[in-house]
């Protein structure tokens, strides 16, 4: 059995690391956080977040060196169900990074209505309310 005590500290531990979709979005928008988008290519071009940086992992360690040390770094993969972010998260932590990881990812980006860049521009979908408190 799990104590309590290890099941707090497990909980603060998440709520420490973890940043929801409009904490990240806040965190963008004041220029605390530049959110990094850890899906591969093909996704990137379907849509990612607007002003993302792109870098899966195929291309971490050509890229590493042009991340900023001075911000928060909120990386996301496609949604509740990929891990990817983790591992990107773990690696940046490795390397001395300050990582968040934006839960929920893509799908709960645009399922809440912030602003999404495809090749043809920006766009924002309309909010999905089971999601959103707008």
């Amino acid at each position: 059995m799990v104590s309590r005590s290890d099941l707090l500290a497990f909980v603060e531990a998440k709520l420490a690391y973890e940043i929801d979709v409009v904490a990240a979005a806040e965190a963008q928008a004041d220029g605390t956080a530049l959110i990094i988008d850890t899906r591969r290519r093909s996704s990137w071009d379907q849509g990612h977040v607007a002003g993302a940086l792109h870098l899966p992992n195929d291309d971490f360690d050509d890229r590493i060196a042009g991340l900023p040390s001075g911000r928060t770094l909120v990386v996301y993969g496609w949604g509740p169900g990929c891990n990817g972010a983790t591992h990107t998260a773990q690696r940046l932590l490795l390397k001395g990074f300050d990582v968040r990881e934006m839960i929920g990812g893509y799908e709960y980006w645009v399922r809440n209505g912030f602003a999404v860049e495809r090749a043809d521009g920006v766009r924002k979908a309309a909010p999905d309310h089971l999601v959103t408190h707008v």
